[in-house]
C-alpha cells in the first residue's frame, strides 16, 4: 500500500464530501428518511457516499470497500478493506448541531491503520499521515495542497481527575454508571467520531460507549486515536477492538489514553 497516495486521496475525498454535505446543511430544507433500522438518512449521506465510493474504487480497485450506505457491502468477509461512514452523526446534522463528520479508514488485518475524520461544520480535520502519525490540519483546506499540520498526542491522564467525553445523542444511565466508577474532574458531550478525536488531542482522557455502533462509525476515529498514542478496547474483556467482524457490529468499547486503570463491563 502506498500510504502517501492513500492519505492524499482520503483527505481530498473527505473534503469534497464535506462540501457536498455543507451545501445541503445550509439549505432551507432537506429530506430525511428512516432506514430499515429506524436510523435517519438524508440526501447528504447519499451524495457524500456516492462521491467517496467512486473516488476510492477508482483509486484502489484492488481493495474491498465497506460503506454504511451500501447494504450489499455488509455481507463481505474480509480482513483488509476500506470502510466509510460518509456522514456520521446524522441526528446532529438533522438538528443542525454541527457535530457530524466524514469518516474514511483503511483496515489491515483487522486493525484500522489509517483514517481521516473531517468535521466540516466545525472546521476540524484530523488524519493519519503516511507514517501513521495523527495530525490536525489548519488552514483553508485546499483539496490538493495540505495546510499546516500539528502532530496530536493523547493526554497523560491524572486518574484522580479524569476528563471524559460521551455521546451527545446516545448517553444513557448505563454510560453514566460506568463513568461514575472513576474520579472524573469534568465531562463533555460530543457527537459522531469527534469523541475519538477529542481523546486523540488530549482534550479528553477517555470515551466509553455502552451502546450499539458499527465498524464504519468507529474505524476512522480509531485509526486517528491509535496514531496519537491511544487505544480502543472492548469493554467485556479489555482486549483490543478488532474489525471485519460478522455484520461489522461492535461490542461495547472504551477509547482511551494509556494509563487509566479501566474496569470491564
Amino acid at each position: 500500500m502506498n500510504y502517501e497516495n492513500l492519505t492524499q486521496t482520503m483527505r481530498r475525498l473527505a473534503l469534497e464530501a464535506g462540501d457536498k454535505i455543507m451545501e445541503i446543511y445550509k439549505a432551507d430544507d432537506f429530506d430525511v428518511r428512516a432506514k430499515s433500522d429506524d436510523s435517519p438518512v438524508t440526501e447528504a449521506d447519499e451524495a457524500a457516499d456516492a462521491l467517496i465510493s467512486a473516488g476510492l474504487r477508482a483509486a484502489f480497485p484492488e481493495i474491498a470497500l465497506i460503506t454504511e450506505e451500501q447494504a450489499d457491502t455488509h455481507d463481505l468477509d474480509v480482513r483488509d478493506f476500506l470502510i466509510v461512514d460518509p456522514l456520521d452523526g446524522t441526528k446532529e446534522f438533522v438538528q443542525r448541531r454541527g457535530d457530524f463528520t466524514v469518516n474514511i479508514a483503511l483496515v489491515e488485518n483487522g486493525v484500522p491503520t489509517r483514517g481521516v475524520v473531517y468535521a466540516p461544520a466545525k472546521n476540524r480535520l484530523f488524519y493519519t499521515d503516511a507514517s501513521g502519525q495523527s495530525v490536525e490540519e489548519t488552514g483553508d483546506f485546499d483539496k490538493h495542497t495540505p495546510g499546516a499540520t500539528t502532530a496530536i498526542q493523547v493526554s497523560d491522564p491524572d486518574s484522580g481527575a479524569l476528563m471524559v467525553v460521551a455521546s451527545k445523542s446516545h448517553r444513557d444511565q448505563a454510560t453514566d454508571d460506568y463513568i461514575n466508577r472513576y474520579s472524573v474532574k469534568d465531562s463533555k458531550s460530543a457527537g459522531s467520531s469527534l469523541k475519538f478525536c477529542l481523546v486523540a488531542t488530549g482534550e479528553a482522557d477517555f470515551y466509553p460507549r455502552l451502546g450499539r455502533t458499527m465498524e464504519w462509525d468507529t474505524a476512522a476515529g480509531h485509526a486517528v486515536l491509535t496514531g496519537a498514542g491511544g487505544k480502543v478496547l472492548r469493554l467485556d474483556d479489555l482486549e483490543p477492538l478488532v474489525y471485519g467482524k460478522p455484520g461489522f457490529a461492535n461490542p461495547f468499547f472504551v477509547a482511551t489514553a494509556p494509563g487509566i486503570d479501566l474496569s470491564p463491563v
